[in-house]
């Protein structure tokens, strides 16, 4: 069972990460690998190369790699080639040169621009394949196009962080569900709580463990707490012996039915100060906090 000393320490974690990691998320310093025109040039001049030799042709010149725009790089193919080569063959090709940069890719007819086929990198980490893989290409020139995407870091960050704050938000809903319930079966939170509860002419300060009655002040133990918050929460309601040694027993593992009656002993000797008050047996079935006495 998990402390309530654990979850209060855990509290500001939760709060903190999602801050922590939108700090990460925007900060200047994101590394995206080597964009230099000189290693951009040689990746694609090694995926057009394994491209060809995987069509059988090893001796036809690889033309000059072009830079359409900043970000967009392309080179020309007259010779026919297999498409389904391209993702794997691109990707490690990239990676030799430490180009991290998430990118696009358009195969382009030469003649009119019209895109063929093509694909996001996410589509070869994530999913594995790339769309249309298996479908017949036309024949004649193509220029594969290679686009990198300067957001696409942080694209794929802000799903990160997304991920995370889902988290954190779903720790902080079981905490406060695991609160609760141990609020709705009377027993005590989390250390630092400022929880008096007001009963007959007494109040019970369940974080510091403490019993005041009238002026006397006395403290309890962990169980004397629990047992007593209990009683407390279910004013003039009998409850059965089980049912108590669920709620104030059961993180012990072993119950002990006698535990009961020793710790309701002491308890009515610590009332005993506030005669508006009294735990009273119940023959056969178990205890009963009895309040409003006298007026």
């Amino acid at each position: 069972m998990i402390s309530n000393r654990f979850l209060h320490k855990l509290l500001p974690l939760l709060f903190a990460l999602p801050i922590m990691v939108l700090l990460v998320a925007v900060s200047p310093s994101q590394n995206t690998g080597d964009l230099s025109p000189e290693k951009i040039n040689l990746a694609l001049r090694r995926t057009a190369d394994g491209l060809l030799r995987a069509s059988g042709d090893s001796t036809s010149r690889i033309p000059a790699i072009e830079q359409v725009a900043g970000e967009v790089w392309r080179i020309r193919l007259d010779q026919p080639f297999q498409y389904e080569q391209l993702p794997a063959l691109l990707q490690t090709s990239l990676d030799l040169y430490g180009i991290k940069q998430p990118y696009e890719v358009a195969v382009r007819r030469c003649g009119d621009a019209t895109i063929d086929l093509g694909y996001h990198q996410l589509d070869v980490l994530q999913e594995g394949d790339v769309p249309c893989t298996g479908r017949e290409m036309p024949d004649g020139c193509h220029f594969i196009e290679i686009t990198f995407l300067k957001n696409g870091g942080k694209s794929l960050l802000r799903q990160g962080i997304t991920a995370l704050m889902l988290l954190s938000l779903a720790g902080l809903t079981s905490i406060w569900f695991f609160r609760r319930q141990r609020s709705l079966s009377g027993q005590p939170g989390p250390a630092g709580d400022t929880e008096w509860l007001t009963f007959g002419n007494s109040r019970l300060d369940v974080a510091g463990q403490v019993l005041q009655c009238g002026s006397t002040r006395q403290n309890l133990t962990f169980r004397e707490t629990k047992l007593l918050r209990l009683f407390v929460g279910n004013p003039d309601r009998v409850l059965e012996r089980e049912y108590i040694l669920h709620h104030v027993w059961a993180d012990e593992g072993v119950l002990v039915g006698r535990s009961i009656d020793v710790f309701v002993s002491r308890l009515r000797k610590k009332l005993a100060a506030d005669p508006t008050v009294s735990i009273v047996a119940v023959h056969g079935v178990g205890y009963r906090l009895e309040t409003g006495k006298e007026g």
